[in-house]
C-alpha cells in the first residue's frame, strides 16, 4: 500500500492569510466606492477562491457586480496580493513541528486548496514550506475545486496515494466535504475562517492546535478509530 497521505487545505489551516486577503481585497473594490473590510469578516468572505470572495464582498454591501467590474477588481487583487507576498500570512503555530512529525513518521504530505496556484506557489516558497509537499494543487489545476471532491481524489493520485489510507486537514465545510465525498478520512481545525461552526461538519476528528497532530492521531483517523 501507498504511504498514508496527509493533505492540507491552505488558508485558515496551513496559513493564517487572513490579514493580506482583507488588504487586497479592500484595494480591489476601492476605486468602486465599496465600504472596506475588516479581518473579523474573514468568515464569510473567503473559502472559495477569489471569485466568491469578490462576489461576497459585493453582495454583503447589497452592490450588483458585473463581469467589467469583476474583472477590473480580480486585476487590482491579484497585482496587491502578489505584490504583497508573504505580507503578514505566517503559519500556523504548530504545523511546521506536525509537518516535521509526519514526515519522519513515513507520512507524505499534499496542500489541496481553493487559492490559485499563481498564489499559492509563491506564498509556500517565501515561507520555507514548498519542500515538505509531494504535491500541490490549487482551485484552478483542475476543472473542479473543493467541495468537490474530484479535487481531494486528484490531489490524492498525483500524490501516488490511496484514499483508503489518506486524511484531509481543513478549517471549513469545503475541506470536510470534500474528503468526505472523496472517501478520505477528514480533520477539522477550530482556528481557521470556518463557514459554519466546526462540530457540524461531522469530521472524523477536531484539534484546536497542531500539537495535537501526531503520527499515532493521523493513523487512528484514518483508520476510523
Amino acid at each position: 500500500m501507498p504511504a498514508p497521505l496527509a493533505i492540507f487545505d491552505l488558508d485558515g489551516t496551513l496559513i493564517d492569510t487572513a490579514p493580506d486577503l482583507i488588504a487586497s481585497l479592500n484595494h480591489a473594490i476601492a476605486p468602486v466606492g465599496l465600504a472596506p473590510y475588516g479581518v473579523e469578516d474573514t468568515k464569510t468572505l473567503v473559502g472559495r477562491g477569489v471569485r466568491v470572495m469578490i462576489e461576497r464582498a459585493f453582495e454583503h454591501r447589497d452592490r450588483s457586480l458585473d463581469e467589467d467590474t469583476f474583472d477590473a477588481c480580480f486585476e487590482r487583487f491579484s497585482e496587491h496580493y502578489r505584490a504583497g507576498i508573504p505580507g503578514e500570512s505566517r503559519p500556523y503555530p504548530g504545523i511546521v513541528a506536525a509537518l516535521d512529525r509526519l514526515k519522519s513518521a513515513g507520512f507524505d504530505l499534499a496542500v489541496c486548496t481553493n487559492k490559485r496556484e499563481s498564489f499559492t506557489m509563491p506564498l509556500l516558497d517565501a515561507l520555507d514550506l514548498t519542500g515538505y509537499f509531494t504535491t500541490i494543487t490549487g482551485g484552478d489545476t483542475f476543472v473542479f475545486r473543493k467541495p468537490d471532491p474530484r479535487h481531494v481524489l486528484e490531489t490524492i493520485a498525483r500524490a501516488s496515494g490511496d484514499v483508503a489510507n489518506a486524511v484531509m486537514v481543513g478549517d471549513s465545510s469545503n475541506d470536510i466535504d470534500a474528503g468526505k465525498g472523496a472517501g478520505a478520512a477528514t480533520i477539522a481545525v477550530t482556528f481557521g475562517y470556518a463557514d459554519r461552526p466546526v462540530t457540524d461538519m461531522a469530521a472524523d476528528r477536531m484539534i484546536s492546535h497542531f500539537d495535537e497532530l501526531t503520527p499515532d492521531l493521523a493513523r487512528a483517523v484514518i483508520a476510523r478509530q
